[in-house]
């Protein structure tokens, strides 16, 4: 029963991989090494009307505690999309509310839900066996190995490709739903380099005298995210044409490294009014830098794992889980700055001479906070959802929407945040003064 149980259990990781960042290729080799789990993740690949799966089995060996296994219960299947659940239940084992032992799940490779490829059982006298299966009908697959024969490890090299061929007869290794993800980068590099070139204008040549050691930092940010977009972009469309990324798996995830440390690192940074309010840090907001920023490493770390490998390493959902938690403490770090400076600047504003500019300093940073929660609840929220519940053709659309989000946000943030002539942050005429006075007393009175 308990076995069954993790049957199901690992079963259940196929639904995982569709949420998860995209394997760093389509072309795969790995070992495994008296490996006893009932149930391998190999990978989750969306196929059209001409895809196909090619397996190379070598060195394959099982031993077991027990009688010699019986090798027809080792082996590789196909599970898509529509039958996952039905799958997943047949595996169930019984329960009290149906305590019926006939009901109790047999071997994975025997389900009617399955589409069986070969068995240990079919290897030659080399204990060798490759082929190519045709995909007979268009879906999103999992690629599972089955190991049903009780305490027993199997010890084999796999190499797996998945490839969808084209009308002119090339192979494309991108799932149908990451077809348009190259385009996608490659078109938000050219609005960065876009950006970057405005937001130089205006820093460097109109308001050069007016730019803070923040306005370099977000420069800086603009860079990174840009060759973020273009080794992302170079990534993706070598994998869909070789399989591989050539070497651009490593700049993309040093690109993503760089973008992630200094984004947060603005936020905090500009939540703190550092190089516009005040020129220093003060322990508490260096504290939170300290946090941030380790972090932000670590979560990079985890997605490095998670893409470079995929859902047959041992430990993936634990990097998963990982990557998961220091994102959301990520979050939630960045975000104290913010509300330490509205807080500040609330009770500036009922001393302050100038109590008008203060209680805009205020108003901006209400919008900004407001911004960053938006922004950070839809990249992590939203964005998974649209991968949790969009069809696989159309797992683009989730990449699409969270650059698009990102693009607002830092239009936004760098519109609000731009260099001024007359002070840091904005310019008030007599009119605006008395208007912002006004604004003041009619707060104080609310509260």
């Amino acid at each position: 029963m308990a076995v069954a149980a993790a049957r199901a259990l690992l079963l259940i990781l196929a639904v995982a991989g569709a949420l998860l960042s995209p394997a760093a290729a389509e072309i795969k080799q790995e070992s495994f090494k008296d490996d006893s789990r009932s149930s391998i993740l190999f990978e989750k690949f969306g196929f059209s009307h001409h895809g196909s799966v090619y397996i190379s089995v070598t060195g394959a060996k099982a031993s077991s505690t027990l009688a010699k296994p019986d090798l027809a219960q080792l082996g590789f299947f196909l599970l898509s999309d529509e039958a996952l659940f039905e799958a997943i239940y047949e595996q169930q084992p019984p329960t009290d509310l149906n305590p019926n032992p006939e009901s109790a799940p047999g071997c994975v490779l025997s389900s009617p839900y399955v589409t069986p490829l070969f068995t240990f059982a079919e290897l030659d006298g080399d204990s060798h066996y490759n082929k190519t299966f045709p995909i007979t009908h268009p879906d999103e697959y999992s690629l599972f190995f089955a190991n049903c024969a009780p305490q027993t490890s199997v010890s084999m090299e796999v190499r797996t490709i998945m490839y969808n061929t084209n009308p002119d007869g090339t192979k494309d290794y991108l799932s149908v739903g990451q077809a348009p993800v190259p385009a996608i980068y490659a078109f938000f590099a050219v609005c960065y380099v876009v950006f970057l070139v405005g937001w130089l204008y205006v820093t460097l040549y109109r308001n050069r005298l007016s730019a803070h050691r923040i306005h370099h930092l977000m420069t800086g940010l603009l860079v990174a995210r840009m060759l973020y977009c273009i080794s992302a972009a170079e990534d993706q469309h070598y994998i869909r044409t070789a399989g591989s990324p050539h070497g651009w798996d490593v700049m993309f995830y040093l690109f993503q490294l760089v973008k992630g440390v200094i984004l947060f690192a603005v936020i905090a940074l500009i939540g703190t009014g550092w190089s516009f309010l005040k020129p220093f840090l003060q322990d508490k907001e260096k504290k939170v830098l300290m946090v941030v920023i380790p972090l932000q490493v670590a979560a990079n770390i985890a997605a490095a794992v998670v893409g470079e490998t995929g859902p047959f390493l041992e430990g993936w959902v634990t990097w998963n889980q990982i990557f998961l938690l220091v994102d959301v403490a990520c979050c939630c770090a960045v975000l104290f700055p913010v509300v330490w400076s509205m807080r500040t600047l609330r009770e500036s504003s009922k001393t302050d001479g100038k109590a008008a500019r203060t209680l805009a300093k205020l108003t901006l940073f209400r919008q900004f906070y407001v911004v960053v929660i938006g922004y950070l609840y839809f990249t992590r929220i939203i964005v998974y959802a649209l991968k949790t519940i969009t069809n696989y053709k159309y797992r683009w659309v989730s990449v699409a929407a969270e650059e698009v989000a990102t693009m607002a946000f830092y239009m936004f943030m760098f519109y609000m945040f731009r260099p001024a002539e007359r002070n840091q942050y904005f310019a008030l005429d007599d009119d605006e003064e008395e208007a912002a006075e006004l604004a003041l007393r009619e707060e104080e009175f609310e509260l």
